[in-house]
C-alpha cells in the first residue's frame, strides 16, 4: 500500500488520478488532498478517501471547510491552510507518491518540498520545470528523488526512452524527440477569424477535458510551447532536438526518434487516466479505466507542421528556450498574466500573444541562478505585463 498526496486533488489531473486510486484500492491509500478555492469537491473528496490531511490555500475558506467536514464521516481528517501546509503535507513521511497538479507557478514551491523529501514525483506542473528546470533538475539528482512525468507528451516520451530511464539523463542513442500537438480548437480557422474568438470557444477542446487555463493555453498552442521547454530539461535535449508535430486526433501522443533509424511511438485514447495510471504504478501497470484503443476507428492518423504565423505562442516559447536563464520564467509569467485577462474578457484572444511579446521584449533575462531570482522574475514580469494590460483595453 503506497501513499499518495495529490497537491490540487480538485483540478482535472486531482480527479483523474483519484479515478485511477478508486479502481486500484488495494493498492494506494490518500494521505493528504489539497484545494486552492473549491471546498465543495475536496469536502466530497475527503468523505470517500478519508485522507489524514485536507489542505485550503485560502484561510477563510478552510475556516468554512472545518465546520463543513466535522458534520461528515471524514472528521477526523485535519484541515490546515496556507503556501505552508502545501510543502508541509509535501514532505509527509506516509507520502511516497507526491501528485504535483497545481497549476501554474503556484505549485513551484511544493513541488520543491516533494522532491527535497525524495519523494516519487509525478509531475503535471509543467510550469515548475518551465520557470525553474536547471534548478529542479539539480535538486532531483541531489536528493535522489525520482521524477515522472504526467503530460500525456511526455509521459509518452517517457515511454519510448531506452529502459531503464532516468529523467534528466541524456538518452544514449536518441537523435530527437516529437511532440504531438493536437492543434486545439482553431486548427483549421485562418487567422482572420481568431479576432472575436469567445472565452467559451477557445475552453472548448476537440479531444481532451481540461481546466479553462490549460485549455486556452492549447488553444494558443502555448501549451505545447511550455511542453517544449519542458522536454528539454526532462531529457536533457536542446531545442534543436526537439520537434513539434501537429496531430489532431491524438492518438499518438508523442515520439523518439534513434539514430538508428527506429521511430517510437505511444499510442493510447486521449484520456489523462492512461499516463496517471502508468505513473502511479510504475514500472509496474494497473487498469486505469480507459477503454481499449480501436485503430480500425481510429484508422485516419494525419499529421501537419505547425503554423507559427497563426500561433506565435509557440516561436515564444522556443526563442525563450534558447535564451535560457529567466526568459522561460519570464514566458510563463507574461502568460499567466495574459490568459487571465482573456478568461476574464478584458482582452481578444489575439491580445494574449501581442502582450507576451511586448512583456519580453520590455525585459531583461539574467541567469536563473536561485529560487528567489526566479520568484523575484516572476512577481516582477507579472507586475509590468499587468501595467503593459491597460494598453488593450
Amino acid at each position: 500500500m503506497r501513499g499518495v498526496c495529490i497537491l490540487g486533488s480538485t483540478g482535472s489531473i486531482g480527479v483523474s488520478t483519484l479515478d485511477v486510486i478508486r479502481r486500484n484500492t488495494e493498492c494506494y491509500s490518500v494521505v493528504a488532498l489539497t484545494a486552492n478555492k473549491n471546498i465543495d469537491r475536496l469536502l466530497q473528496q475527503c468523505v470517500e478517501f478519508k485522507p489524514r490531511y485536507a489542505v485550503v490555500v485560502d484561510a477563510d475558506l478552510a475556516n468554512q471547510f472545518r465546520k463543513k467536514i466535522a458534520l461528515t464521516n471524514a472528521a477526523d481528517t485535519e484541515v490546515l491552510s496556507g503556501l505552508e501546509a502545501l510543502e508541509f503535507v509535501a514532505q509527509l513521511d506516509e507520502a511516497v507518491i507526491v501528485v504535483a497538479a497545481i497549476v501554474g507557478a503556484a505549485g513551484l514551491m511544493s513541488t520543491l518540498a516533494a522532491v527535497k523529501a525524495a519523494k516519487t514525483l509525478l509531475l503535471a506542473n509543467k510550469e515548475s520545470l518551465v520557470i525553474a528546470g536547471d534548478l529542479l533538475m539539480s535538486v532531483v539528482k541531489e536528493h535522489n528523488a525520482t521524477l515522472l512525468p504526467l503530460d500525456s507528451e511526455h509521459n509518452a516520451l517517457f515511454q519510448c526512452m531506452p529502459q531503464p530511464y532516468k529523467t534528466g539523463q541524456l538518452a544514449e542513442g536518441v537523435r530527437k524527440i516529437i511532440l504531438t500537438a493536437s492543434g486545439g480548437p482553431f486548427l483549421d480557422k485562418p487567422l482572420s477569424d481568431l479576432e472575436h474568438v469567445t472565452v467559451e470557444q477557445a475552453c472548448n477542446h476537440p479531444n481532451w477535458s481540461m481546466g479553462r487555463k490549460i485549455s486556452v493555453d492549447s488553444a494558443t498552442m502555448m501549451n505545447k510551447g511550455l511542453e517544449v521547454i519542458e522536454a528539454s530539461y526532462l531529457f536533457d535535449l536542446p531545442a534543436d532536438s526537439i520537434d513539434v508535430l501537429v496531430h489532431p486526433q491524438s492518438i499518438i501522443h508523442s515520439m523518439v526518434d534513434y539514430i538508428d533509424g527506429s521511430v517510437l511511438a505511444q499510442l493510447g485514447n486521449p484520456d489523462m487516466r492512461t499516463p496517471i495510471a502508468h505513473a502511479l504504478a510504475w514500472p509496474e501497470r494497473h487498469d486505469s479505466g480507459v477503454s481499449a484503443l480501436d485503430l480500425i476507428v481510429n484508422n485516419q492518423l494525419s499529421f501537419q507542421a505547425p503554423c507559427y504565423e497563426k500561433f506565435p505562442c509557440l516561436r515564444l516559447a522556443f526563442e525563450a528556450l534558447d535564451a535560457k536563464g529567466t526568459a522561460p520564467a519570464i514566458l510563463n509569467a507574461a502568460n499567466e498574466v495574459a490568459v487571465d485577462a482573456f478568461l476574464c474578457k478584458k482582452i481578444g484572444f489575439l491580445a494574449i500573444p501581442e502582450l507576451i511579446e511586448k512583456t519580453i521584449k520590455l525585459s531583461d533575462v539574467r541567469a536563473a541562478d536561485s529560487i528567489a531570482t526566479i520568484l523575484s522574475v516572476d512577481r516582477d514580469t507579472r507586475e509590468l505585463t499587468s501595467q503593459l494590460l491597460a494598453e488593450f483595453l
